[in-house]
């Protein structure tokens, strides 16, 4: 799926996987692969600047930690991220809710609605 298909949603995307506990980045890619059944595939030049960003406005932290000789950063929700991811989810919510009440509309074709 393209880039931009996911441009509005990415945040909301990334707290979601993040959800369950810390993750570094190429583990969130792969978690947001495999939760879209491989449908969505983020670039690291896509998902870092957003890690860096959401924990800027403090959404996230992030620590250093070791695997093996190798260091990498790990992130993880704060509270007001679990808080916005929950806002996210509402939105998302009504968003499909609007947009399938359009593309599906429950009244049969030549009623009035």
């Amino acid at each position: 799926m393209k880039t931009d298909a996911v441009r509005g949603h990415l945040d909301g995307l990334l707290l979601a996987v993040l959800e369950p506990g810390p993750l570094h980045g190429y583990a969130i890619i792969a978690a947001v692969q495999n939760r879209s059944g491989g449908v969505l595939e983020l670039r690291t030049g896509t998902i870092y600047p957003a890690l860096n960003r959401l924990e800027r406005v403090g959404l996230l932290s992030s620590s250093w930690e070791s695997a093996g000789e190798r260091r990498r950063r790990c992130y993880e929700l704060t509270d007001e991220g679990r808080r916005t991811l929950a806002g996210e989810r509402t939105a998302w919510d009504e968003f499909t809710t609007a947009i399938g009440s359009v593309l599906n509309p429950s009244t049969p074709p030549g009623l009035p609605t």
